[in-house]
C-alpha cells in the first residue's frame, strides 16, 4: 500500500474518486486474491479461494453460479460481515477488509448497502416500515430535523411504488414483492454509491420480478449507483449486467462483458450454465441437449492454473494449455454454440455409464490431493491384509484421498470375502473328517 493510501486509512476517510484502470474507468471496488474460510483445523471449509475482480463505477457487475458456489459469501465479505482469511478488498483504492478505523468503518457502511435475498427474514417484524427505513438515517444523523426525516422517508416510499400510509404498518402485512420494495427503500434512503443485491428477485413471483428489476434500474440511472448483482439465473443477468463473473465452488472461473460471455462462453462451467437456460419454445426445450460440466476434465497436477486475460477484457481460469485453447477459439471470432438442439428424428445416443454415480461422487471433491493416485497396489495390499486395508481406507477418506480410499475399500472387501470362503471350506472339511 502506498504512503498516500495508508494516510487515507489512518485518517478514516474515503477519497472522492477511486483509481483509474488502463482504459480510464474508475475502479469503485476491487477484490484481490480473496480467501474466505469457515471453521478451523481439519473441519475448516474454504468457501472462497483466490477471488479477484474489479467493479467499475456506474456499472452492474453480476456474480453468477449455482447454489453453494460462494456468491453470497463474497457479497457479505464486501459489507464486512464475513472476515477474510487472505487477500484484501479495496473500496476507492482504500483497504476496507480486516481491522480498520471506526470512522472508516462508518463511511463504508454509509456508502455500501445490501438488498437481501429473503425479504421476510431481512426485515424486523416488530418494527414499523417507518422505523425500518429510518434506522440508517437515525444511526448516521442524515436529517436536519424530524420534518426532514419524514420528508425523506415519504419520498423514498413513493419512489419504490408504495404509499405513505404504508409507513405505519408492519412487514407481515405486505406481500413478498412489497417487502422487497421496503428492503430496497431501506438501502436507497442512505444514498449509497454501491449496492450489493443478493438475489433480490429469486423469492418473488415471475410477474413481480420485472417490476423490481426496473425499479433498481431506475435508481441506477437517477442516482448513478453501482450494483454487485448476485444471481443464479443467467437469463435475467444477461439483460441487466454490464459485466458478468462466473464462480464455481468458491473460485472465479470467468469474467467478461455480458454479450462477450454469452457469445464466447469459453470455460466449460460457463458453457453448462448457459446450456441450462430454459428455452420458451416447449418443443425446442424438449429436444435440447444439456451440457454437463465435469471438473475431472481438468488436469492441474503439473501445469498449474491461473486467472488471466485473453484479450477483449475477457478473463478466464485455466492452465497454460487450456488458456492457449481458449485464446485460439476467441481469436477466431466465431461465437461458441452453447446450446444444441437435437433432431427428433435422429436423437443423440446416450451411452450408459456404469460408473456415473462414482464419477458424481468424485466431482463433489474440488481438488484431489497430489498423491491421490488410486494405485492398484493399494487394492492388492488391502486384499492380502484386509484389516489394515479397512484402517487405511478410513484414514484416506478422512483426508479426502478418494481414489485411494476406493481402492483400499474394494480390496479389503474382496479380502474378507475370500477369507470367509476359505473358512467355510475349512469347516466343511473338518466336519467331514470327524464324520
Amino acid at each position: 500500500m502506498t504512503q498516500e493510501k495508508a494516510t487515507e486509512v489512518r485518517a478514516g476517510s474515503l477519497p472522492e474518486h477511486g483509481p483509474l484502470d488502463e482504459n480510464g474507468r474508475e475502479i469503485l471496488l476491487s477484490l484481490k486474491n480473496v480467501d474466505i474460510t469457515f471453521g478451523k483445523g481439519d473441519t475448516a471449509v474454504r468457501a472462497v479461494q483466490d477471488a479477484s475482480f474489479d467493479i467499475y463505477k456506474g456499472e452492474t457487475f453480476s456474480l453468477v453460479g449455482e447454489s453453494g458456489s460462494g456468491k453470497t459469501t463474497v457479497g457479505r465479505a464486501v459489507i464486512r460481515v464475513n472476515p477474510l482469511a487472505g487477500g484484501e478488498i479495496l473500496y476507492k483504492g482504500v483497504r476496507i477488509s480486516g481491522k480498520i478505523p471506526r470512522s472508516l468503518d462508518r463511511e463504508v457502511i454509509r456508502n455500501i448497502q445490501m438488498v437481501f435475498q429473503d425479504p421476510a427474514a431481512s426485515l424486523n417484524e416488530r418494527a414499523t416500515v417507518d422505523y425500518i427505513i429510518s434506522e440508517g438515517l437515525y444511526n448516521f444523523h442524515l436529517f436536519e430535523n424530524e420534518a426532514d426525516r419524514v420528508k425523506k422517508v415519504e419520498t423514498m416510499i413513493k419512489e419504490v411504488g408504495l404509499l405513505p400510509e404504508h409507513l405505519t404498518r408492519y412487514p407481515h402485512e405486505f406481500s413478498g414483492g412489497q417487502r422487497q420494495r421496503i428492503g430496497i427503500a431501506r438501502a436507497m434512503v442512505m444514498e449509497p454509491e454501491l449496492v450489493v443485491a443478493d438475489e433480490p428477485i429469486s423469492a418473488l413471483d415471475v410477474s413481480i420480478r420485472a417490476q423490481v428489476l426496473n425499479l433498481m434500474k431506475k435508481f441506477q440511472e437517477e442516482k448513478g449507483l453501482t450494483y454487485l448483482f448476485i444471481a443464479h439465473d443467467l437469463s435475467v443477468v444477461r439483460f441487466i449486467s454490464d459485466r458478468i463473473g462466473v464462480i464455481y465452488k468458491g473460485r472465479i472461473v470467468e469474467v467478461a462483458e455480458a454479450e462477450e460471455l454469452f457469445n464466447f462462453p469459453l470455460h466449460p462451467y460457463t458453457h453448462s450454465l448457459i446450456s441450462a437456460i430454459p428455452i420458451p419454445d416447449p418443443q425446442l426445450e424438449k429436444n435440447k441437449v444439456l451440457y454437463t460440466y465435469d471438473p475431472t476434465i481438468h488436469d492441474y497436477s503439473e501445469d498449474k492454473p491461473e486467472f488471466v486475460c485473453i484479450g477483449h477484457d475477457h478473463y478466464i481460469y485455466g492452465n497454460k494449455k487450456e488458456i492457449a485453447e481458449y485464446k485460439a477459439i476467441r481469436d477466431k471470432g466465431v461465437p461458441v454454440k452453447a446450446v444444441t438442439i437435437q433432431d427428433p428424428d435422429h436423437p443423440v445416443e446416450h451411452k450408459s455409464d456404469d460408473n456415473a454415480a462414482e464419477r458424481a461422487a468424485d466431482a463433489e471433491i474440488l481438488a484431489h490431493p497430489a498423491r491421490d493416485t488410486g494405485s492398484i497396489w493399494y487394492k492388492i495390499l488391502s486384499f492380502l491384509l484386509p484389516i489394515l486395508g479397512i484402517i487405511a481406507a478410513v484414514l484416506f477418506r478422512k483426508h479426502n484421498y478418494i481414489r485411494n480410499y476406493k481402492c483400499c475399500k474394494s480390496g479389503a472387501v474382496a479380502g474378507f470375502i475370500f477369507l470367509a470362503v476359505i473358512a467355510v471350506i475349512f469347516v466343511l472339511l473338518l466336519v467331514l473328517a470327524v464324520i
